[in-house]
Formats: C-alpha cells, sequence, structure tokens
C-alpha cells in the first residue's frame, strides 16, 4: 500500500497543480540542440567529473589531461555522450578529449557562474570544440543548496546569451523545485533544454519499494516536468543508486537492478532522456559541504565504475555502443 500511495501521489499532484509548461521565447532550435537532441535519442550521456577533480576545503585539486584521457576511455565503451559540473581545474579540457576519443556531445556544466575565469575558459572550451559542445549547464542545485538564486541565473544566462547566442542554456535543481517554486518560471522560458535531477533514493519509501517503483518514480517525474514546467528537451541529468552503505539499501545489486528497469521504462527519445549518475566513484564527497545537515556516506558512491576505473556490476547488463 504505500508503495500504491507513493506514485497515486505523484499523479494526484500532476492533476492538481497542473499548470501549462513554460515555452522557450526562441522560436526555431539552433543546429547544437539538434546534436543534443540527436544524442539524447541515438546516444547515452554520463555525468562525469574527472578522478583527479577533488575539492578539500573548498580548494579543488587540478586534473591533468592524462588522468582525463584515461577516464573516458574507460567510459567511451558505453556512453558516448558528457555532462560535466564545471569548466575549472582541468575539467575545461574535457571537450577537446572527448572529441578525440569519438564521443558525440559534452554539456559543459559551470559550478560558478559570477566567475569570471571559469564562465571565459566554458567560453574557450565552446568556441574550440563547437561541434561537440552541444550546450551549458549553469551551476548546479545553487537554489536548493542556496548557493544562488533564480535572479542570478537568470543574470547568467543574460551573459552567455550576449557572448554565445547559439548555444543551448539550461540550469539544473532538483525536479520539485522546478514545479514548486514559482520563481522558477521566468527562468524556464528563457532555457533551450531542461536538466533534472529526480533521485528516489532519497525518498521515504525507497527502502521498502522494488526497482519498479524506483524506475517509475522517474517517469512520471520526467513526465511531470513535461507537462507542467517545460515545454523543450528534458534531460534527467542525475538519478541512480549508490552502492554503499548497504544499511540503507544501498548496493551493487540495487544499483544494477534500477538501471535494468530504468532502461526498460525509459527509453531515449528527442524529447525527454536520463542521464547515467555518476560515472566514478568520488569517496572525497562524503567530506564536501552539502545543502542537507549531516554526514552523507552515500555522496562517495554513486559510481558506475571505481575510482579506479573499474565497472562495477551494473555496467555488465549495459550494451556497449
Amino acid at each position: 500500500m504505500r508503495l500504491v500511495l507513493a506514485t497515486l501521489t505523484l499523479c494526484l499532484a500532476a492533476t492538481v497543480a497542473s499548470a501549462a509548461p513554460v515555452c522557450a521565447a526562441r522560436e526555431a532550435a539552433s543546429p547544437a540542440l539538434t546534436r543534443l537532441q540527436d544524442a539524447m535519442e541515438k546516444g547515452r550521456f554520463v555525468a562525469y567529473q574527472p578522478t583527479e577533480l577533488k575539492v578539500w576545503d573548498g580548494n579543488p585539486v587540478e586534473a591533468s589531461e592524462v588522468s582525463i584521457r584515461e577516464d573516458l576511455a574507460a567510459l567511451r565503451p558505453w556512453f558516448d555522450g558528457l555532462i560535466t559540473y564545471g569548466a575549472h581545474s582541468g575539467a575545461e579540457r574535457v571537450p577537446a578529449i572527448a572529441k578525440e576519443l569519438g564521443f558525440r556531445a559534452v554539456i559543459i556544466g559551470v559550478w560558478n557562474p559570477e566567475d569570471d575565469l571559469e564562465f571565459g575558459k566554458a567560453l574557450r572550451a565552446w568556441e574550440a570544440e563547437p561541434d561537440i559542445v552541444t550546450g551549458v549547464s549553469i551551476g548546479n542545485e545553487m537554489v536548493f543548496g542556496r548557493r544562488g538564486t533564480w535572479e542570478g541565473y537568470a543574470k547568467a544566462i543574460d551573459r552567455f546569451r550576449a557572448r554565445a547566442p547559439g548555444l543551448p542554456l539550461t540550469v539544473t535543481e532538483p525536479f520539485a523545485i522546478f514545479l514548486d517554486d514559482p520563481g522558477a518560471r521566468p527562468v524556464l522560458a528563457e532555457l533551450d533544454f531542461l536538466a533534472a535531477n529526480i533521485h528516489p533514493v532519497f525518498e521515504p519509501w525507497f527502502a521498502d519499494a522494488p526497482p519498479f517503483n524506483w524506475a517509475d518514480f522517474v517517469v512520471k517525474a520526467s513526465e511531470r516536468l513535461s507537462d507542467e514546467a517545460f515545454c523543450g528537451p528534458v534531460l534527467v541529468k542525475e538519478t541512480g543508486v549508490p552502492t554503499a552503505p548497504e544499511a540503507e539499501g544501498f548496493t551493487k545489486e540495487n544499483q544494477a537492478a534500477f538501471y535494468k528497469e530504468l532502461m526498460r521504462q525509459f527509453p531515449p527519445a528527442r524529447m525527454r532522456a536520463f542521464a547515467w549518475f555518476s560515472a566514478f566513484d568520488a569517496p572525497w564527497r562524503v567530506y564536501d559541504e552539502s545543502p542537507v545537515p549531516g554526514v552523507h556516506p552515500e555522496e562517495g558512491h554513486w559510481g558506475l565504475f571505481r575510482e579506479d576505473r573499474t565497472p562495477k556490476p551494473v555496467m555488465e547488463a549495459v550494451p556497449k555502443l
């Protein structure tokens, strides 16, 4: 009953709170957005941060070109699309290396859109590789994490539009914020595509639910985004199951079962697709700052691959490209 109620609540909320989705003002899709949609439909995205790029006490460690190349070589048999989180500390090299290794698309993340240096690096990466950079994701959960505001997003969007008018733009927040926060609507009207985080593991019913319900939650939440929030392409940027701690139901077996079910229920399409999250384990993230108080040991174990780049069991059932 608890599982049925969880799904029913989501459906009822869609009925009660239904509103017309916001549509971007631009009349025609740019070539880059068309390439992005091609990659959503025919490729496979993964959220990626270089294994060498760690943040200690707010200070990032530079990732080398050699290490990034080894990361991407490990990913390439299964993935041809990348979503990064920043354009700093070596991550700005990702598009050029990805192009050499045969990736189809890169969405560049900009962690701090107010940082002039990072802003410039993101633009230069796009200018150098415009045929593989299919978009920019401004910030990551800035409103949820209280690192920024909707007004700040709007200013960053205007800044990118002035310098790169043909570059598709998005922002990333948990899906419920896009649905429930009225401040989101003016920003949604300026986006070319929507990148949202949908995590069933943070729902109170997760531990008692089977993998079918975990995947079903992601599908229904993404449908609500399309029906109520945004009428353009929707890419689920983060969803998944970490592989520890086991006491919370976070195991290698559950990670594999979740993605097996999600692949079945959520076939990729030009208007809606999901990215796999995340490429590699990042043990340092257990000690990173979080908008949610407390210690979060699961943060180090979201990877589809271990920190040494060896694949976890989940990858055994994923067809190579």
